[in-house]
């Protein structure tokens, strides 16, 4: 009787869009058909991660950096049961998200926070694990500010990008123990190490946990910018491959690594979609608005 069950409600490769300046997330098929609005009125939203086992959308408020009024909200797969799980003045400017099921956490960079942070599912037991700075004379150096995310569960490490100021090239992506070593704190911790340095403008990232890739966008300037980039992880190549051009700066990456593709957006309002090698690109929707985090399920 399962079987029919399964049978009757079969997974829908789904994409979850954050439409910022319109505090919009909208869903839809992973060829942009039949979009709709699941939730309005989000302040400014900039991350989303989908949890499909519990049924839940877990996205972040950037906020307005000066009034320190960023947050994160959750709420059902359709938008339904909304709630704030870390309110106002708890994180600075909440941008990337990411999930880590297994260990019940949440993870973000928090931009003029200047730090990563994590808590758990329902908002508690919040912590700082990397502060980048500390105070307002830190805050207006770009350098420290921290954007995207990603875990890798198979050495217990996390990555992130400080995107340093626009187009400057002085954009970073570091690595270092999810846990702070034994004694130190995260302002202290001695494991953090640079991945690479002189980037454009480093946005999100994502792993591609099969392969051992690091995917992430890049908003800076051509050449190297308004590109999709990769590296292994493991060993790591003197410089990235750019795999995706001609982005308007791009924001948001998933992966759908079971289908060798990946999905981007950008500032300018387009979706695009690739393979993982960057051939087969398609811009498949355009002028959606300031388009910024996207997540893909299959729900």
């Amino acid at each position: 009787m399962p079987n029919a069950v399964t049978k009757s409600n079969p997974t829908i490769p789904r994409l979850f869009v954050l439409e910022l300046n319109a505090g919009c997330i909208h869903l839809m098929n992973a060829d942009g058909s039949e979009r709709t609005t699941i939730v309005t009125g989000c302040h400014l939203p900039d991350g989303i991660v989908v949890d499909v086992e519990a049924g839940h959308i877990y996205w972040t408020n950037m906020g307005i950096p000066s009034l320190d009024d960023g947050s994160i909200e959750r709420a059902d797969i359709d938008g339904k049961n909304r709630k704030t799980i870390v309110p106002q003045g708890h994180t600075h400017t909440p941008k990337q998200i990411i999930l880590d099921k297994k260990g019940g956490k949440l993870y973000w960079c928090d931009r003029e926070g200047m730090r990563v942070m994590r808590c758990n599912l329902d908002g508690s037991r919040l912590e700082t694990l990397i502060e980048a700075g500390h105070g307002e004379a830190d805050r207006k150096d770009q350098t420290r500010w921290c954007v995207g995310l990603a875990i890798d569960p198979k050495f217990g490490r996390i990555y992130w990008t400080q995107k340093g100021p626009d187009n400057a090239g002085l954009g970073r992506i570091f690595r270092a123990n999810v846990e702070i070593p034994a004694g130190q704190t995260a302002a202290t911790r001695s494991d953090i190490e640079i991945f690479y340095d002189g980037l454009p403008e480093p946005i999100d990232l994502e792993i591609d946990h099969k392969s051992r890739i690091l995917y992430w966008t890049d908003r800076g300037d051509p050449p190297r910018g308004n590109t999709v980039n990769r590296a292994s992880i493991d060993n790591k190549p003197a410089e990235p491959e750019i795999v995706v051009t001609h982005l308007m700066e791009g924001i948001g990456i998933a992966l759908d690594v079971a289908n060798d593709r990946m999905f981007v957006t950008d500032f300018a309002g387009s979706i695009y979609s690739a393979r993982l090698d960057g051939s087969g690109e398609r811009n498949f929707l355009f002028a959606q608005g300031n388009l910024t985090g996207i997540a893909y399920a299959e729900v």
